[in-house]
């Protein structure tokens, strides 16, 4: 059952949020490449308190967080929204937070863009959820861990080759 929450805004420190992005993107030179470069929301107990900017800055705390990068305009003509990092945390995982938190993300991005666009490992854990999601494979990057990462990606016991893009009409 997905817990009562609200996904904030992380306008600043957004570093603070290490420790859950690095279960999404586990090289933290990959995840500044774009940590600052789009917007970044974080999801929380609804109840959880509130500072006085209306959000919550406590990262241990949070359910899960993710970036969404503007990707400008593919060779169809179609604006891209593409979400980085989507992470929640293992108390929270198989419980909808991620679901909520891409739901989320398309609606927040149907008003500017054409595409919501993800990119993951081709990963028995990772793809099906995807595609539960509303995503449909679009591509492959070949070999895109292999040579981004400077150490092998290890998920469900196989090493990540290459980077399926996934994408959902909005």
């Amino acid at each position: 059952m997905t817990p009562a929450m609200r996904i904030t805004s992380v306008d600043c420190d957004r570093e603070q949020y290490r420790d859950l992005l690095l279960l999404a993107d586990e090289q933290w030179d990959m995840v500044e490449l774009y940590l600052h470069r789009g917007e970044m929301f974080a999801a929380y107990a609804e109840d959880e308190p509130r500072t006085k900017a209306d959000s919550a800055l406590v990262p241990h705390r949070a359910f899960g967080c993710m970036i969404v990068t503007d990707e400008g305009v593919d060779e169809r003509g179609l604006r891209i929204a593409e979400v980085k990092s989507l992470a929640v945390d293992p108390a929270h995982q198989r419980s909808g937070v991620g679901r909520s938190l891409l739901e989320f993300a398309a609606r927040h991005a149907t008003l500017e863009y054409d595409i919501l666009r993800v990119g993951t490992g081709d990963s028995p854990l990772t793809v099906p959820f995807y595609e539960a999601c509303g995503f449909t494979r679009s591509h492959v990057l070949p070999n895109f861990f292999i040579e981004n990462y400077d150490h092998p990606i290890v998920e469900a016991g196989v090493q990540l080759k290459d980077m399926v893009i996934l994408e959902r009409r909005l």
